[in-house]
Formats: structure tokens, C-alpha cells, sequence
């Protein structure tokens, strides 16, 4: 199964529509280091909505802890510095989307050890970035269209 990966993610809202879109999606969804929120706030709950008890959550306090747990292989870096567009990568059936703080993005040096797997969804030149909980639902999405969403067809 994909699963999705918020590193220092800060604003409870985004985590919690990221928890929404994990627990309609059946996507495990990891929350990497240090919070900018306590996990009981009720924006966070309010966000999720009554999904939170459908969703597998798991804190891992590094990034590097759950690679090596799983297989650097089968991450995927999210940011807009990247060359490559999400749409256009195999992902396999266990892979790991990964997105960064809503400020920062993921750490340059992260990117820089990854760039074969850093991608990027497009968008225009002149603009930032999407917000953070649209980006997961987009990769999210894209990711289970390749492996025939849930077996609708």
C-alpha cells in the first residue's frame, strides 16, 4: 500500500484534510519529527472530521529512521525544485510520497541525496506552490490511478 509522509508538518488543518484523504484512500500516513501543533487540538480533529479512527497514523521522529526501515528505494520527495514531474514516475505498490513543512518544503539536503527520486507536480512558474493538503490529494490520487484506483474497473 501507498502511503503518505508529512515531514514537521505545521498547520492542523493540512494534516487533518491529509488525514481525511489517507483514511478515503486507505494510505497509511506517517508525521515525521517535531509537530508546529499538538495532535489533540480541535482544529486538527475538526479537519479530519469522524475519519480519524479510519486512518493508520504513526510518529516517527526522523525521516532517516523510516528509510532505513523500509527501503530508501521506495521514497518519493515531493518539492517544487525538482526536475521531474510526479506524473511521470513508476511508483510502486509500496511507495512513500513524502511532503515537507508548509513553510519550507522538505530540507535541501534531502532533496539533494534524492534527486533521482525528487518530483515535482506542475504548475505555474510565477506561483509558489499548492497548499499542502491539495499536493497529497493530487499525488495521492495519481499514485492509485496507476494501480486501478481500488479495483473499480
Amino acid at each position: 500500500m501507498i502511503s503518505i509522509v508529512l515531514v514537521e508538518p505545521e498547520i492542523p488543518a493540512n494534516t487533518g484534510n491529509v488525514a481525511r484523504t489517507c483514511a478515503c484512500t486507505g494510505m497509511p500516513l506517517y508525521l515525521v519529527g517535531k509537530l508546529g501543533f499538538e495532535i489533540t487540538e480541535s482544529r486538527i480533529k475538526r479537519a479530519g472530521l469522524d475519519y480519524w479512527d479510519k486512518v493508520e497514523i504513526e510518529r516517527v521522529e526522523t525521516l532517516d529512521e523510516l528509510t532505513r526501515r523500509f527501503g530508501a528505494e521506495k521514497f518519493f520527495y515531493f518539492t517544487t525544485k525538482a526536475e521531474k514531474r510526479f506524473c511521470d514516475v513508476d511508483y510502486p505498490p509500496d511507495a512513500f510520497l513524502v511532503f515537507g513543512k508548509e513553510t519550507k518544503g522538505l530540507d535541501p539536503e534531502v532533496i539533494a541525496r534524492n534527486r533521482d527520486r525528487a518530483v515535482r507536480i506542475p504548475m505555474r512558474p510565477t506561483l509558489r506552490c499548492l497548499n499542502l493538503s491539495n499536493s497529497v490529494a493530487v499525488a495521492a490520487y495519481e499514485a492509485l490511478r496507476r494501480y486501478d484506483y481500488f479495483g473499480e474497473r
